[in-house]
């Protein structure tokens, strides 16, 4: 119980999400409507992938510096709740965008810098599984992964702040404006993009690390 109580935690605020995102209040706007909601999930998802992202940056950069190969495990499962939180963001987004742009994808430059850095990412699991040794596998892995995050702060916060964008947060578009969200969704918001979200990449990514742990057990007995 004391070692499940986050997973608890996740559980319940990811209810809590789900239940007052759909029924809660929010503030009346144009085009975005009921559509509004729908930052419960995309916008607190790609908190989460950063957060993963970030964590996985730490550990490569730990591996570089022990020559540990858990660290390169921590590092490649953590990559991968990035990219799949990632991927729903995109998704999300791109329902979204349907209801309130008139079509899922306008080539928005914050769509097609979310698009660049999942790829970005995937090619670094695709250079991982094309390398044999282990020890070169996550030594490159590793100097790739940080090559990756320095790519993806660019792609998603710095260059589409400095150009036109549909995305709140583009030049003359200010994000998370105070007449636009207000205290009913952020008391939902942050619940869920910070603990409930991340916890349950986190779930994830520990089921994933000991599933891992366990193949190479069993590879290192044969």
């Amino acid at each position: 119980m004391r070692q499940s109580w986050w997973k608890i935690l996740s559980v319940l605020l990811l209810s809590y999400t789900l239940i007052a995102g759909f029924l809660g209040g929010v503030p009346v706007k144009p085009i975005l409507n009921e559509t509004i909601r729908n930052l419960y999930f995309h916008v607190a998802m790609w908190f989460a992938m950063m957060i993963f992202f970030i964590v996985s940056l730490v550990y490569s950069i730990k591996y570089l510096r022990t020559n540990n190969l858990k660290d390169d495990w921590y590092a490649v499962e953590f990559a991968n709740s990035g990219i799949l939180f990632g991927i729903l963001g995109i998704v999300t987004g791109a329902v979204w965008a349907n209801y309130t742009w008139g079509k899922p994808w306008s080539n928005d430059i914050k769509q097609i810098g979310a698009a660049i850095s999942i790829l970005i990412y995937l090619a670094y699991l695709v250079l991982r599984n094309s390398l044999t040794d282990l020890d070169k596998r996550a030594r490159i892995g590793a100097v790739y992964n940080i090559f990756a995050f320095f790519l993806l702060i660019p792609a998603i916060w710095i260059i589409p702040r400095l150009v036109e964008s549909l995305h709140p947060g583009g030049m003359g578009n200010p994000a998370f404006n105070t007449k636009d969200v207000d205290s009913r969704m952020r008391m939902i918001f942050w619940p869920a993009a910070v603990p409930g979200w991340t916890l349950l990449g986190l779930w994830i990514t520990t089921l994933r690390i000991r599933t891992r742990i366990l193949e190479e057990k069993q590879l290192t007995n044969e």
